[in-house]
């Protein structure tokens, strides 16, 4: 942005010149000819009579006691695409009193560039090329106005160095004080200790302000060598320097390096004043010293010097810290019996120190004095008074005060007090008071936090009155009070969990999950109040939203309850989704508990009944390697491996027939045998039997028979006559087979010879044997 000021009338002209764009259009040409002209017109008043005369209104003045009072009004300003020009009113002569003249359309203008910008080369020309004319009363408004201590530092550097101004002892002061508010302590010292060079006197209202300065910022040391070398400096030490100096000193808790500068003080001839031993006193009542205390009291007195109110504020909070309080209520009738009207400094110190010992009558008391006397109570009187009477129970009179702050339209200064009456008044059973509480702070302007809510909702849930912790809930989540980052007083889980609960109960999940969610943006991650969400859905029939709050659970590394796992697999069995129910189920087993007969009995038939007959063999596994409700469940276990057998997954129902075996279970492979025969699965058969005459478990003979049968029948002589070699070789005996005769027969049709000779003479040796095992039944 260009600035074009009336003190160079050439210059800007070329500025803008250089500024234009490169284009053949004369129409632009024309136009800027047309802003020249008009700006010429301007800055010769005489050419143009209008402007003459506005220009030629009475000068306006400031204060100098307030250089900060807004008198004029804002420059003009045309925008000129990227640049700006500036017309002002011509620059005004100082009055004959001395006032500061009025430069507030400069530093104003001065303040927003500088406030806005980068300090750099180009903002300083921007500067230079609009102010006319320096003056310390601009400098010294800018100063005051700068929003940016950096800048405005630079910018009091830059106003001299470059010649434009030679700073005076304001705006020198100005400097320091800015300095030493920011704490940035080195620079102000420096710029003081410079000031002799610039030809300026020292000031002791300068040393003052950086003995202050360093003092705030916790350097004791510094402001004592500051005030050491004042006397070297030539500067002159009043009583303002002492006293700011033991202000520093006795907030540290230098009461005796307070005492030795008192002693130099006096000895140097300086009389200290009243607000010295105000001071004092408060120095070493802070530093718990009574007796030094007491005894400085006495120097003042013998001095001539009278108390004031400030005096006997200091002597009465200082008894009250030390729980003096018979000796506090002495300076407090002494104050009045010297008619000094006690301020509500006074009142309040004489209710803190009863409430410190427990004497809430007398605080009252004073309370009541004090508005009788028509001393109006501060935000530090109720502060003061609220707690103590919530903790001695008072809770009536807590109601009264609280009342009487809110019709006066007084805040505490400490928000803490709204939540100590909160949980006195739900302790003592007024849930109405405690809700007036809440109002009451909308009232001040107080904003309540989720920490509030929570103390009403716990404490409704434990009254049972549920619909009113429903009514502050919905404001709660419909405001998301929770959400709000600023605030520090959350919502405890002795208030969510309850709430949480009752919802879950009674069919209203959706709205304690709105609600947990939000917690849960807060890092809050309750096992109790997720479980519950878990429960609540599954009641409800939404499955689906539990098992969302599950993997939530899973993601956080919450700690999940069987009883939910349990409600969630029911309710997705309820809505008729096995494999959901089955897929809960594996997550409940991984978070390591074991479910119980029942409930496997559940998913298995689920999933048997909807045709799933392999995943629910998965699921018995399960239920077997667990040895959990076996035996119970042996009628299930026998469906699903004959259902396993008949569609042809023999390899899975032999693994689950050999774990069932191992952990002790035996299997009806007689009656499997039967129906897989019947059926004229052959194939199952064969591989069963083998699987039975393996492992040498007890078979009945038809079982073998029925088996053969069927292989003869469907034409797998092979096959029957291996199975019946392996019969033979365990001696099991089956010569008596009526179908031999045909296998031996098929057996040689189908010109496998050797074996049909084989078995026949296996039979024959077969049937001697047992012809020979019945004559010597015989002959016994």
């Amino acid at each position: 942005m260009a600035f074009i000021s009336r003190s160079k009338p050439f210059q800007w002209r070329a500025r803008v010149y250089h500024s234009l764009p490169r284009s053949s259009d004369s129409s632009s040409f024309l136009s800027f000819s047309r802003l020249f002209s008009s700006i010429e017109e301007i800055q010769n008043p005489v050419a143009n009579p209008e402007i003459q005369s506005t220009d030629a209104a009475k000068p306006e003045t400031i204060d100098a006691a307030n250089p900060e009072t807004p008198l004029a009004a804002k420059p003009d300003t045309e925008n000129l695409g990227s640049s700006t020009v500036t017309v002002g009113r011509p620059l005004r002569e100082r009055s004959q009193r001395g006032k500061r003249q009025n430069h507030e359309k400069l530093e104003d203008t001065i303040c927003r560039m500088m406030n806005s910008r980068d300090w750099t080369t180009r903002l300083q020309n921007s500067i230079r090329d609009l102010v006319p004319e320096w003056d310390h009363s601009l400098v010294y408004n800018v100063l005051h106005g700068a929003k940016k201590l950096d800048h405005a530092l630079q910018f009091f550097r830059w106003t001299e160095r470059s010649g434009l101004i030679r700073h005076d002892k304001e705006t020198h002061m100005k400097m320091i004080e800015m300095l030493g508010q920011a704490q940035k302590l080195n620079h102000a010292r420096c710029i003081l200790l410079d000031m002799p060079e610039k030809g300026l006197p020292w000031d002791e209202d300068m040393f003052v302000v950086l003995i202050e300065s360093y003092g705030k910022a916790g350097i004791v040391q510094e402001s004592v060598k500051i005030f050491q070398k004042m006397k070297e400096m030539g500067v002159e030490r009043t009583i303002k320097s002492y006293d700011t100096l033991f202000k520093v000193i006795l907030r540290r808790g230098r009461y005796m390096m307070a005492k030795r500068y008192f002693n130099k003080m006096v000895g140097e001839g300086i009389e200290p004043t009243r607000h010295t031993y105000n001071l004092m006193l408060w120095g070493f009542f802070l530093s718990l010293r009574l007796e030094t205390a007491l005894r400085f009291y006495e120097d003042m007195i013998s001095r001539g010097i009278s108390p004031d109110v400030v005096t006997y504020n200091t002597m009465i909070n200082g008894y009250c810290r030390f729980k003096k309080m018979d000796e506090a209520e002495k300076m407090f009738v002494e104050m009045k019996g010297k008619n000094i009207e006690p301020s509500v400094v006074s009142y309040t110190t004489m209710i803190k120190g009863y409430l410190a010992e427990g004497r809430v009558d007398d605080a009252l008391r004073v309370f009541e004095e004090m508005r009788s006397s028509g001393v109006e109570a501060n935000a530090t009187t109720y502060s003061t008074l609220l707690p103590g009477l919530c903790d001695a129970g008072k809770m009536v009179e807590a109601k009264n005060v609280l009342k009487s702050m809110m019709a006066r339209h007084i805040a505490p200064k400490d928000n803490s007090i709204f939540l100590k009456l909160l949980v006195s008044q739900s302790k003592a059973g007024d849930m109405a008071a405690a809700t007036e509480v809440l109002k009451a702070m909308a009232t001040l302007n107080v904003p309540a936090e989720a920490g509030h809510y929570g103390v009403l909702i716990e404490n409704q849930c434990k009254a049972n009155a549920y619909n009113r912790a429903i009514k502050l809930l919905d404001v709660l989540v419909e405001k998301e009070i929770i959400l709000r980052h600023q605030d520090t007083l959350e919502m405890e889980p002795t208030a969510f969990i309850p709430i949480i609960e009752y919802l879950c109960d009674n069919g209203q999940t959706s709205k304690a999950e709105v609600l947990f969610r939000q917690l849960m943006k807060r890092g809050v991650q309750d096992q109790e109040a997720l479980n519950n969400l878990i429960r609540g859905h599954a009641k409800e029939g939404n499955p689906d939203s539990s098992y969302e709050i599950l993997k939530i659970m899973s993601r956080r590394k919450v700690p999940r309850e069987a009883n939910a796992y349990e409600l969630l697999i029911k309710s997705y069995m309820s809505k008729g989704e096995p494999g959901d129910a089955k897929t809960a189920l594996d997550s409940m087993i991984e978070d390591g508990h074991v479910p119980d007969s029942s409930l496997f009995r559940s998913v298995i038939e689920s999933l048997f009944e909807d045709g799933r007959v392999q995943t629910a063999s998965r699921v018995m596994m399960i239920m077997i390697d667990k040895n959990v409700g076996v035996e119970e469940n042996m009628d299930l276990v026998g469906k699903i491996l004959e259902a396993l057998l008949m569609r042809g997954h023999v390899e899975e129902a032999l693994g689950r027939i050999d774990l069932l075996n191992q952990n002790g279970h035996s299997v009806d492979l007689d009656r499997l045998l039967s129906v897989v025969s019947e059926k004229g699965k052959t194939i199952a058969a064969l591989k069963l039997l083998d699987f039975g005459l393996e492992r040498d478990l007890s078979l009945e003979f038809s079982s073998y028979d029925k088996v053969l049968d069927a292989l003869l029948g469907a034409g797998k002589t092979l096959n029957a006559y291996s199975v019946l070699c392996k019969i033979m070789g365990k001696g099991s005996g089956v010569s008596d087979w009526k179908s031999c005769d045909e296998l031996i027969k098929s057996l040689n049709q189908e010109g496998n010879t050797k074996q049909a000779d084989v078995l026949s003479r296996m039979m024959k040796k077969g049937l001697g044997s047992k012809n020979e095992k019945k004559q010597s039944t015989v002959s016994l």
